[in-house]
């Protein structure tokens, strides 16, 4: 049977369209009903978008909060009762919104508003390699296992030939057509250890997909970062007014003109949509005033939480009000330490009551709340998940670490997470943990298919071809969509 595929791959003229490998598979059979491969890719034009199914379409935005540490599901969403002690969390369980469903004493407020969102208690993967953060965090980001990981389970620093964080791959194949910031990540960088941002740059798809980093001085204990926001870069100098600007744009258009062999030289490189885009992103002033937390009331602000997380929740959503395509909120802790990171090796109990889990619940709470109230939901897929769990068996090591009596390591192979908007099921719990919450039961769901289903919900296919640094055709994901997710 032959398929017409919708799109076309990068080296053709409409390279934000899609070429899938399933479809260079079906061009091998064209032959025998003479059609080439040419008259193929020109029947695209008129065949439509491929996919289809449920959720298929219902984004145009996304957050992702990340929960960078890996938070232990035992102790938040997926509590166990009649267990040993050295397994049972020491939080007691609380009824939520969804009849039969708990979570722990940590989030009474997100015990209020969990039928507005889809829970994953079987989330799951068998690691490539060490149990370590970086390479967990790369896999999550863009779709890929890394090729490389030390002895001491730290991977090689960001490299321009790495795989695209999914933020990238999603703004140049939906690219925004208003001047607004198109990606953006705060408060902090990926990080584990001394390896800082593996996985959240553009990587083989160039600097011009790159995120617009918003990362405020001052350390991971600074709870005030947020009201130290700079975007200097977004103003213009005081000495440039935009007509003025506009003028020296036209200039140089005059300019080219004189020079076609040099414009034919760079043509490549894209300058006049990149100069346009900066400049109508400057003068229209929309990025400064989304970044400008004082124009919010007070008390939403304290909803939120005056700390780290939630200011940048708050952030995200005035963001996604602007315009701004892809949101990612990293925890404002890096992984593998103490305080408030989600890290927990040692003094769970203490630092989950006292500092992480308030936070979490607070700040992600309003968000979803903030977002529903707002109508912002149905537009926006929001996603909450870290790069695993931790162990069911407290003060085992599972990834070489040391680890306390009130201590959990590593554990991907069943974590929580939580999905919202976009057509996600609303007060739906999706798969099912074991009665210690080591392994999924029901429905397990790969980190990957979890980008599938973000992909799908953009309208973009899985499996659409892309081609990296040596021109070598590679799949955004090789994973297939959670359609269940869907209502």
């Amino acid at each position: 049977m032959i398929k017409i595929p919708g799109g076309t791959c990068s080296d053709l003229c409409d390279p934000q369209l899609k070429l899938t490998r399933r479809d260079l598979l079906r061009i091998g059979g064209t032959g025998i009903l003479g059609l080439s491969l040419g008259s193929l890719l020109k029947l695209q034009a008129i065949a439509g978008e491929r996919g289809g199914g449920p959720g298929w379409g219902s984004a145009k935005n996304v957050v992702m909060i990340y929960l960078q540490g890996g938070p232990s599901h035992l102790d938040l969403w997926d509590p166990k009762e009649n267990l040993p002690d050295n397994i049972r969390s020491p939080f007691k369980a609380i009824p939520t919104k969804i009849p039969g469903v708990n979570f722990t004493e940590v989030l009474p407020n997100l015990a209020k508003v969990n039928d507005k969102f889809t829970m994953i208690r079987s989330m799951s993967y068998t690691p490539n390699g060490l149990f370590n953060h970086t390479a967990a965090i790369y896999q999550i980001m863009t779709g890929y296992t890394t090729d490389k990981v030390s002895p001491s389970g730290q991977l090689e620093p960001p490299d321009p030939k790495d795989f695209p964080n999914f933020g990238s791959q999603l703004v140049r194949l939906r690219p925004l057509d208003e001047p607004m910031l198109p990606f953006v990540m705060l408060p902090r960088p990926l990080q584990e250890s001394n390896v800082v941002g593996k996985g959240g740059s553009a990587g083989f798809l160039g600097k011009a997909f790159d995120p617009y980093t918003l990362y405020p001085e001052g350390d991971d204990m600074d709870m005030n970062k947020m009201e130290r926001v700079k975007v200097d870069d977004l103003k213009l100098p005081p000495e440039v007014f935009a007509l003025r600007l506009e003028r020296r744009a036209k200039l140089r258009e005059a300019i080219e003109q004189a020079m076609p062999d040099i414009e034919k030289a760079v043509e490549s490189y894209n300058l006049d949509d990149y100069y346009q885009r900066a400049l109508n992103l400057i003068i229209s002033g929309r990025a400064r005033k989304a970044f400008d937390l004082a124009q919010e009331p007070e008390k939403l602000r304290e909803k939120y939480g005056k700390n780290t997380f939630g200011q940048s929740c708050l952030l995200a959503r005035r963001l996604i009000e602007a315009g701004t395509r892809v949101v990612e909120v990293i925890w404002p802790k890096v992984a593998n330490s103490d305080n408030h990171s989600w890290d927990h090796h040692v003094d769970l109990t203490k630092r989950m009551r006292d500092q992480s889990g308030p936070m979490l619940d607070r700040g992600l709470a309003a968000f979803i709340e903030d977002m529903d109230d707002r109508g912002l939901l149905k537009e926006t897929l929001v996603v909450a998940i870290g790069e695993f769990g931790r162990s069911p068996q407290k003060g085992v090591s599972t990834s070489g670490n040391n680890n306390s009596a009130d201590g959990r390591d590593h554990w991907p192979y069943c974590y929580t997470s939580v999905i919202a908007g976009a057509g996600i099921k609303r007060g739906y719990v999706h798969g099912k943990s074991d009665k210690t919450g080591s392994s999924p039961s029901e429905d397990p769901v790969h980190p990957m298919e979890m980008l599938a289903t973000i992909y799908h919900a953009f309208g973009i296919e899985p499996e659409t071809i892309v081609y990296n640094h040596l021109k070598q055709p590679r799949e955004l994901v090789k994973a297939k969509a959670v359609t269940k997710l869907f209502a």
